[in-house]
C-alpha cells in the first residue's frame, strides 16, 4: 500500500544554484513536502525558500540551524530525506550527522575521498539507514557511461575531458572520476606508452586515474557541466559527449533518488544503481 504521508525533504545548500532547482522540483512533486531549507548565506536567512528559488511563497524560511532541522525531520511520520548540494569541505560531516539522526541523505556534492565514502558506508550499514551518493543525477550521463563501458571492450586508448563552470570547487569532477573507475573495473589497462613522455608544464597531460586513464579538467564561466570520453585506435576516433544546458535536467534523477533512498538500509553510490 502506498504511504499516505508525503516525504519530508530538507535541502542543505538551499540558496545555491542546484539547491534552488531542488526546491522547485520538490515543491512541484505531489508525494513530497519541503520541510526545511538550510543555507549559511547571511543575506538570505529567514527569507522564503520558494521566493529565493523563484517558485512562489512556500512558507519555509531559509535557516542556518542544521542540527535542529535534522532533529525536526527525524520526528516526521514519514522518513525524512536530506538533499545535499553544498561544498566538499563540509559534506562529510553533514552526511554523517544526517545518518546519526536517521535522516536519509541524497548527496550531489562531490569531492569526498574514497576513505570518507567508505566510512560513511560503514556508518550507514550500522545504522541501517539508506544513503545515496550520486556524482551526476543526469540520466543522459548514465547512458554515456554505459556506452563508454561497451566501447572500452574494443579500444585500448581512452582519455576523459570534463568541463565545468569556474565556481566548481573540486577537480576532476566526481562524474569524471566515476567514469574512469567504471572503465578501470573492467580488468584492463589503457594507454600503453609508445614513447617516454615529458611534461614541459606540470599537469599538461592531465591527472592520472586508475589503469592509465587520463582526466583533463576545464573551468570557465559560461559552462555548466560537460564531459567527453574519447577513444582512439589506428585510423579512428570515437567520441562520447554529454552536455548540460539547464540544471533542470538533473531533477528527475534527484526526485527518483529521494523516493528510492527511503527504501534503502545502506549506502549506494551512483544513479545507475537505482534506475
Amino acid at each position: 500500500m502506498t504511504n499516505q504521508y508525503p516525504i519530508p525533504v530538507v535541502v542543505n545548500g538551499a540558496a545555491g544554484k542546484m539547491g534552488r532547482e531542488v526546491i522547485k522540483a520538490v515543491a512541484g512533486a505531489s508525494d513530497m513536502t519541503l520541510l526545511g531549507a538550510i543555507d549559511h548565506n547571511p543575506e538570505l536567512l529567514d527569507k522564503d525558500a520558494g521566493e529565493i528559488a523563484g517558485c512562489g511563497t512556500l512558507e519555509v524560511p531559509i535557516t542556518n540551524q542544521f542540527e535542529p532541522m535534522l532533529a525536526m525531520a527525524a520526528q516526521e511520520r514519514q522518513l525524512g530525506v536530506m538533499v545535499d548540494f553544498t561544498h566538499p569541505s563540509t559534506v562529510y560531516d553533514s552526511v554523517r550527522s544526517a545518518i546519526a539522526y536517521g535522516v536519509r541523505p541524497v548527496v550531489g556534492t562531490t569531492g569526498m575521498s574514497t576513505q570518507q565514502i567508505q566510512e560513511l558506508a560503514e556508518f550507514a550499514e550500522k545504522a541501517s539507514t539508506g544513503c545515496l551518493i550520486i556524482p551526476n543525477f543526469s540520466i543522459g550521463m548514465v547512458l554515456l557511461q554505459q556506452a563508454a563501458v561497451q566501447a572500452s571492450k574494443y579500444f585500448d586508448h581512452v582519455e576523459i575531458i570534463e568541463l565545468h563552470h569556474n565556481q566548481k570547487a573540486d577537480a576532476p569532477s566526481g562524474t569524471a572520476v566515476q567514469t574512469a573507475k567504471l572503465l578501470a573495473e573492467l580488468g584492463k589497462s589503457y594507454n600503453p606508452p609508445l614513447v617516454k613522455e615529458e611534461e614541459k608544464l606540470a599537469g599538461a597531460r592531465g591527472s592520472l586515474a586508475e589503469e592509465g586513464i587520463r582526466i583533463h579538467s576545464v573551468r570557465l564561466p559560461g559552462l555548466i557541466a560537460h564531459q567527453e570520453v574519447i577513444f582512439g585506435a589506428p585510423g579512428q576516433v570515437y567520441t562520447l559527449r554529454h552536455d548540460t544546458s539547464d540544471r533542470a535536467c538533473y531533477m528527475p534523477g534527484v526526485l527518483l533518488a529521494i523516493r528510492q533512498v527511503t527504501q534503502l538500509k545502506s549506502l549506494v553510490y551512483g544513479l545507475e544503481k537505482i534506475l
